[in-house]
């Protein structure tokens, strides 16, 4: 669902947010799109406002902006389906892969079908204004940016195919991993008699606001030997600044080299970005693992390797019984090993060493937030402070990965500070997590919309197929399915060859044609039944 930080996109997916590493590679990846684009980018003039009557959004604009869109008719034959990739919390450039080898690929060779990638609204180019103040973002809401979905399918162009592919004509199937996951839902909720179906793949559709459950996974799925290494050293940094001894928590800056850093929760966030910080992780972390190597980002591993590794060098073990006069003569087992890592991995991303800098692990300046430059972070976090919710914090009792001073507070104290009250449109005290829940939460029901999610996934808790939701059962009309051992949409990633894949992830892409193809066979008679509907 999210990653800030270093990384390109929540999430659920990743977005970038902070630090200035990450505006070089940004930099990078613009280069990158300019000298290699395998699909032109074209435009449709998309109002910025659907909903002029709701007082929601008030002043109204009557303006449309530029939205990119990009397709792929290798498979298209006359009569097939259009397949629409939500692109989520990133560019559409970043989407690629998924009309070249991925899900939207095997679907369309299976079906003859076209596909294209939506850019989403204030996301890659695609943003109505200048400037992302908290005003002009007061359209960046979920009804809106589904509203954008159906409008597209009833107005595209394709240029070179011949016909008009739009919607309802033609079937439209909508596909999104993570949060544009949670837009098919709400999309075939809402407009299920213009879009002919979806698949929602490690879809959020029932939001909270604290979310701990994050981390669940990894204590149930990750190596134990260096789970169990990292909750007893969280346990014990907890000890510390529950007894609030100052000379110790300083010591242990020193060791993870960030003694500079002031607010003690900047620390605990920093040295949890190999697991996975609040909103920012400047490495892969568990979320994105992948079945597939040429996907995968192994970091996770790499850093349990290293925490547990029995070979250390002496300078290393050494470290800890550093802190073990604080902690009645125990020891911190792998300690020196954990923050080693760290300092070998993270400290060189600021070379300047001034780690409490905004531009660097620092998070406790005002005015950084506050600058409304477009970016796909600040588009991100508006929607994690508005709507979304889910904010990364420690459990209230157990073992934990991160530190106990990780709570709602720290979350939402960014929020504050990067949207203060406008003219026209304040941000809510905590999220309004009914704008998100109110298609239906763990109940949304709706023809043609499949839920898909893995057993792994860290926002599993937020899908379909949460421990907390009903037990699930399936249908043509309602499909449903369960990867074990799978992560956060793994079923979006393809290698061109569905026989080759490892049977678990090939059996998902196998029940996804199978589907989609029954829904294909009832497409005549869904039209015929239409009557009249309405058009955006």
């Amino acid at each position: 669902m999210r990653v800030f930080g270093f990384l390109a996109i929540v999430s659920l997916a990743s977005a970038t947010l902070k630090f200035k590493p990450q505006l070089k590679r940004g930099q990078h990846e613009v280069l990158e799109e300019r000298q290699v684009s395998p699909y032109p980018a074209l435009t449709i003039d998309m109002p910025i406002d659907h909903f002029p009557h709701s007082s929601r959004y008030a002043p109204h604009v009557n303006g449309t902006f530029k939205e990119r869109y990009f397709f792929d008719s290798t498979y298209y034959k006359p009569g097939g389906p259009v397949y629409l990739y939500i692109s989520g919390e990133t560019a559409g450039t970043n989407r690629f892969s998924n009309l070249q080898r991925g899900i939207i690929q095997i679907l369309m060779q299976a079906t003859n079908g076209l596909g294209v990638i939506l850019e989403d609204r204030y996301y890659g180019k695609s943003f109505p204004f200048n400037n992302s103040s908290t005003d002009n973002l007061r359209f960046l809401t979920t009804e809106q940016t589904v509203a954008d979905k159906v409008y597209f399918a009833q107005h595209a162009v394709f240029p070179g195919v011949t016909g008009n592919l739009t919607a309802p004509g033609t079937p439209w199937i909508l596909y999104g991993g993570s949060l544009a996951g949670g837009e098919t839902a709400a999309a075939i909720k809402t407009y299920g008699d213009v879009l002919f179906g979806g698949i929602a793949s490690s879809a959020p559709v029932n939001t909270v606001l604290p979310y701990p459950e994050w981390y669940n996974p990894i204590q149930k799925y990750g190596p134990q030997d260096c789970v169990a290494s990292v909750n007893a050293i969280i346990a014990k940094i907890d000890y510390l600044t529950d007894t609030k001894n100052t000379q110790a928590i300083n010591e242990l800056k020193a060791i993870f080299g960030l003694g500079s850093l002031k607010d003690i929760r900047d620390f605990a966030m920093t040295i949890a970005f190999p697991i996975g910080g609040p909103l920012n992780y400047p490495t892969n972390t568990w979320q994105e693992l992948n079945w597939y190597p040429a996907y995968n980002g192994p970091d996770f591993f790499n850093f349990c390797s290293n925490v547990t590794n029995i070979d250390a060098p002496v300078n290393d073990t050494a470290i800890d019984n550093a802190l073990a006069k604080y902690t009645h003569g125990e020891p911190w087992l792998n300690l020196g090993n954990y923050a080693t890592y760290f300092k070998r991995e993270f400290l060189p991303l600021c070379p300047d060493g001034n780690y409490n800098s905004p531009s660097c692990f620092g998070t406790q300046d005002a005015s950084f937030w506050a600058d409304t430059s477009n970016g796909q972070g600040r588009s991100y976090l508006y929607t994690t402070c508005t709507e979304l919710g889910a904010y990364q914090v420690a459990p209230k009792s157990g073992p934990s990965l991160i530190m106990n001073v990780l709570q709602l507070d720290y979350t939402q104290q960014w929020c504050t500070w990067a949207f203060p009250p406008g003219k026209y449109n304040k941000i809510p005290p905590t999220p309004d997590l009914e704008q998100f829940n109110k298609y239906g939460a763990f109940d949304i029901k709706a023809d043609r919309l499949a839920f898909i999610d893995g057993s792994i996934d860290p926002w599993l808790d937020l899908c379909y197929h949460s421990e907390k939701a009903p037990l699930r059962t399936t249908s043509d009309l309602h499909p449903e399915y369960f990867i074990t051992g799978a992560g956060h949409h793994w079923d979006s990633s393809g290698i061109l060859n569905v026989a080759a894949e490892p049977l678990f992830i090939q059996q998902a892409h196998l029940w996804e044609i199978k589907t989609v193809k029954k829904w294909l066979r009832a497409f005549d008679s869904w039209k015929m039944g239409r009557g009249n509907k309405r058009e955006l």
